[in-house]
């Protein structure tokens, strides 16, 4: 688009997204759930923040036994968001304010009222094309599926047809048919990955795609983008589906050169040219967990008991991030890696954490050197609400409630903090009930308050190259106070414990303080008081 600054798929590389979550952003028609008409008439307000794109959770026609993560019909909008209209007008009303549009793309299973598991259901036996989904006849063994929330298992078919059907995640969500690393006549489910089922199960991704990208989305983030194809040993189906859509970029290259995709997580390092524009270190998993996760939302299965860095005890360690960190980017040193505040499936960045903590994790995010995803609500700080009521399978664990992390965001001091004027008791989850909770109204123009904090960082970024994502990333101390030289000319130190740090560097000669609270320097010495953070640059 005209408006956009630049086309093609490195804008990406500069970027910051902000997710939303659409049930709970703003509700325009007064019926308790946020739709795209809401998310239009706030566009102002997130242009506003200085992001350049939107990341929307799934909003596809869906029973929503799983928040729309399961998908009945990929081609048209959920009547509770709007039409495919309505769609279109966001893209071009943000396309005109600078900002593209990222739709997420649930591939891996739908729901079981998807016309095409319907149709499988009714048959009297395998469709005469390839099953689009994996069946089975013969009583499964229990083997190489796991009783752990999120995998694979067998699902009795509820009829007329037969057998059991393979599951993705809820009972809700048969796994798409996309083959098998290792066939056996003896089990004649295992298709092979080029049998007619999943070669139908390709072509129709194809299709999905080509529907959305000619309505002007810029992309996808997709969810278990390497899970697609099966077997007992996960890596062989993860290297198997990452060749999925190494095909599909092919296809991309000449039909929609300038489409974004952004997997669930890392793609594997095959050897052959990577098909995704970034890798997504999940807010879920160890590495992002070892710096922000202090377990006040519960603990899921993978969580070793490891203190948070950024907590105010400051016992936490940086080095499993940035092992991470650099792996991910050793195939290419400028891979983008896209690192959220928080996003839907766990915990908030001011979890367990007071208003004043926050600057320093904000800094951090903004100017390491990654895409940074900021999740709707965290920027006024927003809390995580614990025990709320399991909404659209929002309880998939007894280990850990989602629903705290999707509440209504919060506007100002109005009827449901000005998200709906739904009765309260029909909103699609409770407003955070604590009177002093934080609203866009009562941060913004604030100097000082965490929404002023986000636009000033945004905005030192945006007119400061080197804060953006493609100057190198060195760290200078990796314990507290974290320290890392942002190309030559700026270093970025933040102290997330709450008793003062001190740091003596040779990079730190020259420099002085930009932007910052409670950071002090004096020749080769930086001093920040607990909270502090700064970014330094070159005297001039």
């Amino acid at each position: 688009m005209a408006d956009l600054e630049r086309t093609g798929r490195s804008w990406l590389t500069d970027a910051v997204i902000y997710g939303i979550y659409p049930q709970s952003f703003q509700d325009s028609n007064g019926d308790g759930i946020g739709d795209l008409r809401g998310v239009i008439d706030r566009l102002d307000y997130i242009v506003s923040l200085g992001v350049d794109a939107i990341w929307f959770n799934p909003c596809f026609v869906s029973p929503f036994h799983d928040a729309g993560y399961d998908v009945a019909d990929y081609l048209r909008i959920a009547p509770r968001y709007g039409t495919n209209d309505d769609l279109v007008e966001l893209v071009e009303k943000a396309g005109q304010r600078g900002i593209r549009i990222l739709l997420d793309l649930v591939v891996g299973h739908t729901s079981i009222e998807h016309e095409w598991f319907r149709t499988e259901l009714a048959a009297d036996g395998p469709h005469p094309e390839g099953d689009r989904y994996i069946w089975r006849t013969d009583e499964p063994e229990r083997g190489w599926e796991s009783d752990l929330p999120g995998t694979p298992q067998w699902v009795r078919s509820p009829g007329p047809r037969q057998g059991w059907y393979l599951k993705n995640f809820y009972d809700e969500q048969p796994a798409l048919n996309f083959g098998w690393v290792r066939t056996d006549p003896a089990q004649p489910w295992r298709d092979p990955v080029d049998g007619p089922g999943p070669k139908r199960n390709r072509q129709a991704l194809k299709e999905i795609l080509d529907f959305w990208l000619s309505k002007g989305v810029a992309g996808f983030r997709v969810d278990m983008a390497f899970s697609l194809v099966k077997d007992e040993g996960l890596r062989d189906g993860v290297l198997a589906s990452a060749a999925i859509w190494q095909e599909l970029r092919e296809w991309l290259d000449d039909a929609y050169p300038d489409a974004v995709l952004i997997p669930e997580g890392e793609e594997p390092r095959t050897g052959a040219r990577l098909a995704f524009d970034a890798d997504f270190m999940l807010v879920i998993y160890a590495p992002h967990a070892s710096l922000f996760d202090n377990h006040s939302a519960g603990r899921l299965p993978w969580h070793e008991p490891r203190p948070a860095f950024f907590d105010a005890a400051g016992e936490g360690s940086t080095e499993l991030f940035l092992d991470t960190w650099a792996h991910l980017r050793e195939v290419d040193p400028q891979r983008s890696i896209l690192l959220a505040t928080a996003d839907h499936d766990f915990t908030r960045l001011r979890s367990g954490r007071a208003p004043e903590e926050l600057g320093a994790a904000l800094t951090f995010l903004f100017t390491w050197g990654s895409v940074p995803s900021l999740y709707y609500g965290d920027e006024i700080g927003m809390r995580y609400l614990p025990d709320l009521p399991n909404v659209e399978g929002a309880i998939c664990s007894p280990l850990y409630n989602r629903a705290g992390c999707r509440t209504p965001m919060q506007w100002d001091d109005g009827p449901n903090a000005g998200f709906s004027a739904a009765p309260a008791d029909s909103l699609y989850l409770p407003i955070d009930p604590d009177p002093d909770r934080p609203t866009v109204a009562a941060q913004d123009g604030v100097p000082g308050s965490t929404l002023t904090l986000v636009r000033e960082l945004l905005a030192l970024r945006r007119r400061t190259p080197a804060l953006q994502g493609q100057a190198p990333t060195t760290v200078v101390n990796p314990g507290y106070p974290f320290a890392w030289l942002r190309g030559e000319d700026h270093l970025v130190v933040v102290n997330p414990r709450r008793e003062p740090a001190t740091l003596e560097t040779d990079q730190a000669e020259g420099m002085e303080v930009l932007f910052g609270s409670g950071c002090d320097v004096t020749g080769d010495r930086i001093e920040l008081d607990g909270f502090g953070y700064g970014i330094l640059g070159r005297s001039r």
